[in-house]
């Protein structure tokens, strides 16, 4: 398997930018955010992470194939 590094990259860079995106618009409520994700058990969190992956590797599925 060759790695399109360029892709790679590229893919790095915008989830950098969403990432960014969630603290710059969301400032005031992110602590809130924060605090309620710490309260969680690790098995909640456990389960979207494992959501988040199994979502954003759905999406890059579809964008692929097309």
């Amino acid at each position: 398997m060759n790695l399109n590094w360029s892709l790679f990259f590229a893919a790095l860079g915008l989830a950098f930018v969403f990432e960014g995106m969630f603290y710059f618009l969301g400032a005031e409520r992110m602590p809130r955010i924060l605090r309620l994700l710490s309260e969680r058990p690790p098995s909640d969190l456990r389960k979207l992470g494992l959501t988040a992956i199994i979502l954003g590797l759905l999406i890059l599925f579809l964008a692929r194939s097309h």
